[in-house]
């Protein structure tokens, strides 16, 4: 079964907060028939600590303008700014620092599962 209509909303919203503050390499994946503790993954990085933290809080402050409300149960990672997740239940969003994402690569471990397509507004907008 595919990630839920609520998710992908989630996930969608999440990354366009995460575009928004120039967050690199987003990619957004359908875990729900890989995982029964959340629908979607939201990865997305960052070459410094400071715009980790910078993007994490813009992707809460968005989820929270949801007309349901999308409030973390939890976070980890905050401290060191090198790799935050965020876990919504329904999604779980990853903002690592650069070279935490190319070590640690989420993408390739998760190479199997469909993507969810994402376009940054603000580059859908922009004359080519």
């Amino acid at each position: 079964m595919p990630a839920s209509e609520r998710a992908v909303e989630m996930a969608l919203t999440a990354a366009q907060a995460a575009a928004d503050k120039k967050a690199e390499d987003i990619v957004l994946l359908d875990v729900a028939d890989q995982l029964i503790i959340t629908d979607a993954f939201v990865l997305a990085s960052a070459p410094n600590e400071r715009q980790v933290l910078a993007i994490v809080d813009a992707i809460e402050e968005k989820l929270l303008e949801l007309p349901e409300k999308a409030k973390p149960v939890r976070r980890e990672g905050e401290r060191s700014g090198r790799w935050v997740l965020l876990d919504y239940v329904d999604i779980v969003v990853h903002v690592q620092h650069s070279e935490e994402r190319e070590f640690y690569a989420l993408d390739r471990l998760w190479k199997d599962c469909p993507r969810i397509e994402f376009v940054d507004r603000d580059l859908a907008d922009s004359p080519s």
